[in-house]
């Protein structure tokens, strides 16, 4: 009796086992389907490419219009930079001043306060002083109150050293009392002359004493002012007899504030207009590519899956959303391989599905595909020093194994995407040598997109074209999951200079915590729609482009010309060298409003701020007139 209950009981257990084992063998079967269904579903995404990307110039139009655009007569300029040598705060507000000039289309002259007397006040409507020691303008200074009070605009670049001197401008500047310099710790808009600037406070990283304490006449128009319990007045205007003057007590002179500072000199005179690019781009480097290596500790935490699953099921669905909400056209960068190797045969990476699907993914977005590299090995020779910023990146021992791996990545993205144009390349962490930039121009690509804002070794950019041999830079402004506030004040200032965004991030932020990894994706993922809802909501006329289109918005923008001038009720814009269309800001300072554009149209982007779309090369902005 007792040996039949021991064989039943297993019987029973065998029986149990049986049914186990077979539930497995039927869970194994359908993952092998699904995996199977995957695959075909990857590799049979299609896309078409859209049909009305902005198109790009020849390389050879482009340098020849540059050369023209350079050699063309320029108009008499109309403002004067006065600078300090020697002086280092001089220097910085010359180097900020400048380009600022130079890409708003402003004819300028610089000239050292040492040479400058009164006969030459009037050649100029505009005079911006950038310099510290106003001693220096000792036997000018009566001159220069008479020349605004007869109809002069006069600018003061940045806060400089209180002297007598400075402090016998005070009945024109407006200032009742002045003290030494104070901290800032962030900008407060009064009002809604630059774009987005009412939208929030914003804040300065490592702030310190950048600014005069002082107060001011009750006439004074105060832009902006620091966000301190007693604030002080960063940017103000103020009517004096015919002329005006504007005061930038805003000493931070630096790249990232270019656009305050423009649209602080933007408020000279009755008005300002000057051309813009338009745009706005978003980058996706290492995308698409095989799986990224790192520290995949945050994704198991917060997901319990694979960082091959979490890229499949969240990130790219979450990415592909935002899309989607905002009207974005994606441009992926596309990493063959994360090997090491600099020498050598380059291997084809035969593990294509994810590139299929994503890339696929991406195109029928409307996006695009550049290069990266074929591996994430910046273009540099063995003379390059990485400062042991990258101890992991090994430089290439020659040109030509840095032209085999960039043929063998172009290959492999042209026979996976055979109906793209490889236009676009951007350098693996933005870091690009000489002899890389003059091999990239033998390849397909036209634009080369690094960074707008220098780091130590990175590839610096402005918007233009390289008139040598017609290459369009299109710098990234900001980039991540983490917006900082040195971030968000770049965003405002570029949106306001050359009224454009570029955007870019990683796939793999989400593995490495220094851009942010123990956050966790669902709080980085909020940041990034926190930041283009703002964007969004602070400039909803940016054009919403690919790399490629941006380039071609950057080349419009940068070969344009511009001469103004202004009759009883009528503003006249002649353009040099438009090709299509061409856009500008216009600042109106004396209450105009629009009545009328011939050879464009019109839309108020701020509080006396205009975005112009002008067609044709003479455009004219008629005025209501003001009762």
């Amino acid at each position: 009796m007792k040996f039949d209950r021991i064989k039943k009981k297993l019987n029973k257990v065998k029986k149990e086992s049986h049914i186990n084992l077979t539930g497995m063998y039927v869970i194994g079967i359908l993952y092998i389907i699904l995996m199977v269904v995957l695959v075909a579903v990857q590799a049979n995404v299609r896309y078409t490419i859209r049909d009305d990307r902005i198109k790009l110039l020849s390389k050879e139009e482009l340098v020849n219009l540059k050369k023209v655009s350079q050699q063309q007569n320029k108009v008499v300029p109309k403002t004067l930079l006065v600078v300090e040598d020697g002086d280092v705060a001089s220097q910085k507000a010359k180097n900020l001043f400048v380009p600022v000039f130079e890409q708003m289309k402003e004819e300028y002259d610089v000239l050292d306060v040492t040479e400058l007397n009164s006969r030459m006040f009037e050649n100029y409507d505009k005079i911006v002083l950038a310099i510290s020691h106003y001693p220096m303008l000792a036997e000018t200074i009566a001159d220069i109150k008479e020349w605004v009070r007869t109809g002069g605009n006069l600018m003061v670049a940045y806060p400089p050293e209180v002297s007598g001197s400075f402090q016998s401008l005070y009945d024109i500047l407006g200032i009742k009392d002045s003290g030494d310099t104070t901290m800032v710790e962030g900008l407060h808009f009064n009002n809604d002359f630059m774009i987005g600037g009412t939208l929030k406070d914003y804040f300065i990283i490592d702030a310190y004493d950048c600014a005069l304490g002082l107060s001011l006449k009750d006439d004074c128009d105060i832009y902006i002012q620091s966000t301190e319990e007693y604030p002080v007045p960063l940017v103000w205007r103020r009517d004096f007899g015919d002329g005006s003057i504007v005061v930038d007590n805003f000493g931070i002179l630096e790249k990232a504030y270019r656009g305050i500072h423009c649209s602080a000199y933007s408020l000279l005179g009755d008005y300002c207009v000057y051309p813009v690019i338009n745009a706005e781009a978003f980058y996706i480097d290492d995308f698409p590519s095989p799986v990224p290596g790192g520290d995949g500790t945050y994704v198991t935490r917060d997901y319990n899956m694979s960082i091959s699953d979490f890229y499949s099921r969240i990130w790219w669905n979450d990415i592909h959303d935002l899309a989607q909400k905002y009207g974005l056209y994606y441009t992926g960068v596309i990493i063959e391989d994360y090997s090491n190797q600099v020498s050598g045969e380059f291997k084809r990476n035969e593990e294509i599905s994810r590139f299929q699907y994503f890339g696929n993914m991406l195109l029928r977005l409307g996006g695009e595909i550049g290069i990266h590299g074929y591996n994430h090995m910046p273009l540099v020779l063995d003379n390059f020093d990485y400062k042991d910023q990258y101890d992991a990146y090994v430089q290439w021992p020659s040109v030509l194994d840095m032209r085999n791996a960039l043929e063998e990545v172009i290959d492999f993205t042209q026979e996976l995407y055979k109906e793209e144009e490889l236009l676009v390349y951007v350098p693996p962490s933005n870091v690009l040598s000489g002899e890389g930039r003059k091999l990239l121009n033998e390849t397909s690509i036209r634009s080369v997109a690094a960074v707008y804002l220098s780091t130590d070794m990175a590839y610096e950019q402005e918007f233009e074209i390289t008139p040598e041999d017609g290459m369009i830079n299109v710098p990234r402004i900001t980039s991540g999951c983490i917006i900082d506030e040195y971030m968000e004040l770049a965003a405002l200032s570029e949106l306001n200079f050359h009224f454009v965004n570029t955007h870019f991030l990683h796939p793999d932020d989400v593995l490495d915590e220094d851009r942010g990894a123990k956050l966790g994706w669902a709080r980085l993922y909020g940041n990034l729609c926190d930041y283009f809802e703002w964007l969004n909501t602070a400039c909803p006329w940016l054009r919403k482009m690919t790399g490629t289109e941006i380039a071609a918005a950057v080349q419009f923008y940068d070969l344009i010309g511009v001469d103004r001038s202004i009759k009883d009720n009528e503003l006249f814009i002649h353009l040099d060298n438009l090709i299509d269309e061409s856009w500008m800001l216009l600042r109106l300072n004396k209450g105009q409003k629009i009545d009328a554009i011939k050879g464009g149209s019109y839309t108020e982007v701020a509080d006396g701020l205009y975005l112009l779309e002008c067609n044709k090369d003479e455009v004219v902005v008629r005025f209501a007139i003001q009762e």
